[in-house]
Protein backbone atom coordinates (compact mmCIF):
# COMPACT_ATOMS: atom_id res chain seq x y z
CA UNK A 1 0.00 0.00 0.00
CA UNK A 2 2.84 2.47 1.07
CA UNK A 3 4.62 1.71 -2.74
CA UNK A 4 1.35 2.65 -4.45
CA UNK A 5 1.39 5.60 -2.50
CA UNK A 6 4.85 6.49 -3.46
CA UNK A 7 4.31 6.09 -6.56
CA UNK A 8 0.79 8.27 -6.80
CA UNK A 9 2.77 10.91 -5.55
CA UNK A 10 5.48 10.67 -8.27
CA UNK A 11 3.26 10.72 -10.85
CA UNK A 12 1.47 13.47 -9.67
CA UNK A 13 4.98 15.20 -8.97
CA UNK A 14 5.62 14.63 -12.24
CA UNK A 15 2.92 16.06 -13.78
CA UNK A 16 3.12 18.86 -12.04
CA UNK A 17 6.37 19.77 -13.27
CA UNK A 18 5.08 19.22 -16.95
CA UNK A 19 2.42 21.84 -16.31
CA UNK A 20 4.93 24.10 -15.00
CA UNK A 21 7.52 23.82 -17.52
CA UNK A 22 4.77 23.80 -20.17
CA UNK A 23 3.29 27.42 -18.34
CA UNK A 24 6.86 28.62 -18.20
CA UNK A 25 7.37 27.87 -21.71
CA UNK A 26 4.46 28.76 -23.49
CA UNK A 27 2.96 27.55 -26.05
CA UNK A 28 3.35 29.55 -29.30
CA UNK A 29 0.58 28.02 -31.37
CA UNK A 30 -2.27 28.97 -28.93
CA UNK A 31 -0.31 32.09 -28.58
CA UNK A 32 -0.71 32.53 -32.68
CA UNK A 33 -4.45 32.32 -32.08
CA UNK A 34 -5.00 34.17 -28.66
CA UNK A 35 -2.37 36.75 -30.37
CA UNK A 36 -5.33 37.53 -33.54
CA UNK A 37 -7.00 40.69 -31.17
CA UNK A 38 -3.09 42.46 -31.00
CA UNK A 39 -2.63 42.42 -34.85
CA UNK A 40 -4.95 45.17 -35.34
CA UNK A 41 -2.17 47.49 -33.97
CA UNK A 42 1.05 45.21 -33.47
CA UNK A 43 0.67 43.71 -36.92
CA UNK A 44 -0.45 39.44 -37.30
CA UNK A 45 3.90 38.94 -36.82
CA UNK A 46 4.35 41.24 -34.31
CA UNK A 47 5.38 44.18 -37.04
CA UNK A 48 3.66 47.07 -36.52
CA UNK A 49 3.33 49.29 -39.26
CA UNK A 50 2.48 52.35 -37.59
CA UNK A 51 5.16 54.24 -35.26
CA UNK A 52 3.09 54.79 -32.19
CA UNK A 53 2.71 50.96 -32.10
CA UNK A 54 5.19 49.40 -30.57
CA UNK A 55 6.63 46.02 -32.59
CA UNK A 56 6.44 42.93 -30.41
CA UNK A 57 8.40 40.23 -32.48
CA UNK A 58 11.73 39.08 -31.07
CA UNK A 59 11.30 41.14 -28.31
CA UNK A 60 12.11 38.53 -25.53
CA UNK A 61 9.40 36.44 -23.97
CA UNK A 62 10.26 37.46 -20.38
CA UNK A 63 10.21 41.22 -21.46
CA UNK A 64 6.67 40.70 -23.41
CA UNK A 65 5.48 38.77 -20.11
CA UNK A 66 6.30 41.59 -17.47
CA UNK A 67 5.22 44.64 -19.74
CA UNK A 68 1.23 42.52 -20.47
CA UNK A 69 1.01 42.00 -16.73
CA UNK A 70 2.51 45.54 -15.81
CA UNK A 71 -0.44 46.38 -18.15
CA UNK A 72 -3.25 44.11 -17.22
CA UNK A 73 -1.99 45.09 -13.80
CA UNK A 74 -1.99 48.88 -14.01
CA UNK A 75 1.59 49.52 -13.48
CA UNK A 76 2.51 50.49 -16.53
CA UNK A 77 -0.71 53.17 -18.10
CA UNK A 78 -1.44 52.15 -21.64
CA UNK A 79 -4.62 54.08 -22.64
CA UNK A 80 -5.11 52.15 -25.62
CA UNK A 81 -5.15 49.02 -24.23
CA UNK A 82 -7.72 49.94 -21.59
CA UNK A 83 -9.42 46.38 -20.98
CA UNK A 84 -8.01 44.91 -23.58
CA UNK A 85 -5.93 42.36 -21.18
CA UNK A 86 -8.37 41.65 -18.73
CA UNK A 87 -9.38 38.42 -20.12
CA UNK A 88 -5.90 36.94 -20.68
CA UNK A 89 -4.95 34.27 -18.41
CA UNK A 90 -1.52 33.81 -16.65
CA UNK A 91 -0.83 30.97 -19.68
CA UNK A 92 -2.53 33.37 -22.40
CA UNK A 93 0.12 35.50 -21.76
CA UNK A 94 2.60 32.99 -21.80
CA UNK A 95 1.44 31.72 -24.92
CA UNK A 96 1.21 35.26 -26.92
CA UNK A 97 4.89 36.43 -25.41
CA UNK A 98 6.35 33.22 -26.25
CA UNK A 99 4.33 33.58 -30.19
CA UNK A 100 5.85 37.36 -30.33
CA UNK A 101 9.15 36.69 -29.38
CA UNK A 102 9.52 33.49 -31.68
CA UNK A 103 9.07 35.74 -35.16
CA UNK A 104 11.67 38.43 -36.55
CA UNK A 105 11.68 41.89 -35.96
CA UNK A 106 11.65 43.96 -39.37
CA UNK A 107 14.09 46.48 -39.72
CA UNK A 108 13.87 49.97 -39.50
CA UNK A 109 16.36 53.25 -41.67
CA UNK A 110 17.97 55.84 -39.57
CA UNK A 111 18.14 59.06 -40.56
CA UNK A 112 21.56 59.87 -42.24
CA UNK A 113 22.18 63.48 -40.21
CA UNK A 114 21.14 61.86 -36.81
CA UNK A 115 23.62 58.51 -37.08
CA UNK A 116 26.62 60.14 -35.91
CA UNK A 117 25.15 61.79 -32.65
CA UNK A 118 22.81 58.95 -32.00
CA UNK A 119 25.37 56.66 -32.64
CA UNK A 120 27.76 58.30 -29.96
CA UNK A 121 24.89 58.29 -27.87
CA UNK A 122 23.95 54.51 -27.96
CA UNK A 123 27.49 53.38 -27.44
CA UNK A 124 29.21 55.96 -25.25
CA UNK A 125 26.33 57.77 -23.43
CA UNK A 126 27.15 61.09 -22.40
CA UNK A 127 29.54 61.14 -19.48
CA UNK A 128 29.13 64.89 -19.29
CA UNK A 129 25.39 64.89 -18.29
CA UNK A 130 25.40 61.24 -16.28
CA UNK A 131 23.73 59.63 -19.48
CA UNK A 132 24.84 55.99 -19.52
CA UNK A 133 25.67 54.33 -23.05
CA UNK A 134 22.70 52.02 -24.18
CA UNK A 135 24.49 49.05 -25.00
CA UNK A 136 25.26 48.25 -21.28
CA UNK A 137 21.39 47.01 -20.98
CA UNK A 138 20.48 46.27 -25.13
CA UNK A 139 23.92 45.07 -26.25
CA UNK A 140 25.81 46.46 -29.21
CA UNK A 141 23.48 45.45 -31.60
CA UNK A 142 20.49 45.95 -29.76
CA UNK A 143 19.40 42.33 -28.77
CA UNK A 144 18.50 42.86 -25.18
CA UNK A 145 19.37 40.76 -22.20
CA UNK A 146 16.17 37.94 -22.09
CA UNK A 147 17.07 36.85 -18.75
CA UNK A 148 17.08 40.52 -17.17
CA UNK A 149 14.25 41.61 -19.51
CA UNK A 150 16.31 44.47 -21.38
CA UNK A 151 14.44 44.53 -24.76
CA UNK A 152 15.24 44.19 -27.96
CA UNK A 153 15.89 47.97 -29.28
CA UNK A 154 17.12 47.34 -33.05
CA UNK A 155 14.69 47.82 -35.67
CA UNK A 156 12.06 49.47 -33.01
CA UNK A 157 9.56 52.49 -34.64
CA UNK A 158 12.01 55.55 -33.39
CA UNK A 159 8.64 57.49 -32.74
CA UNK A 160 7.78 54.62 -30.20
CA UNK A 161 11.57 54.50 -28.96
CA UNK A 162 10.62 58.64 -28.63
CA UNK A 163 7.90 58.27 -26.74
CA UNK A 164 8.85 55.86 -24.07
CA UNK A 165 11.81 57.86 -23.66
CA UNK A 166 9.86 61.09 -23.24
CA UNK A 167 7.28 59.45 -20.84
CA UNK A 168 10.07 57.72 -18.56
CA UNK A 169 12.31 61.37 -18.17
CA UNK A 170 8.34 62.98 -17.46
CA UNK A 171 7.37 60.42 -14.84
CA UNK A 172 4.72 59.27 -16.88
CA UNK A 173 6.14 55.74 -17.69
CA UNK A 174 7.87 54.34 -14.15
CA UNK A 175 7.53 50.27 -14.70
CA UNK A 176 11.37 50.41 -14.56
CA UNK A 177 11.56 49.15 -10.96
CA UNK A 178 13.41 50.21 -7.89
CA UNK A 179 15.83 50.95 -9.43
CA UNK A 180 14.35 54.02 -12.09
CA UNK A 181 16.90 52.79 -14.02
CA UNK A 182 15.40 54.27 -17.66
CA UNK A 183 13.87 57.16 -15.61
CA UNK A 184 17.13 57.98 -14.33
CA UNK A 185 18.62 57.36 -18.31
CA UNK A 186 16.07 59.32 -19.58
CA UNK A 187 16.39 62.07 -17.27
CA UNK A 188 19.31 63.90 -18.99
CA UNK A 189 18.48 63.43 -22.21
CA UNK A 190 17.21 66.30 -24.46
CA UNK A 191 14.66 66.24 -26.90
CA UNK A 192 17.35 66.61 -29.68
CA UNK A 193 19.29 63.66 -27.77
CA UNK A 194 15.90 61.56 -27.36
CA UNK A 195 15.49 62.02 -31.30
CA UNK A 196 18.94 61.31 -32.63
CA UNK A 197 19.40 57.67 -30.27
CA UNK A 198 15.67 56.62 -31.21
CA UNK A 199 16.63 57.09 -34.77
CA UNK A 200 19.76 55.19 -34.87
CA UNK A 201 18.16 51.91 -32.99
CA UNK A 202 15.68 51.99 -35.61
CA UNK A 203 18.51 51.59 -38.18
CA UNK A 204 20.45 49.35 -36.00
CA UNK A 205 21.48 46.15 -37.11
CA UNK A 206 23.74 43.01 -36.94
Amino acid sequence: MKNTFKKILIVVGLTGSLVATAQASGDIEAGKAASAVCGGCHGADGNSAVGNFPKLAGQGKNYLVKQIHDIKDGARKVVEMTGMLSALSDQDIENIAAYFNSQTISGGQAKKDLVEKGEALYRGGNPSTKIAACTACHGPTGDGVELAKFPKLSGQHPEYVSKQLKNFRSGDRSNDGDSRMMRSVAAHLSDREIDAVASYISGLHK
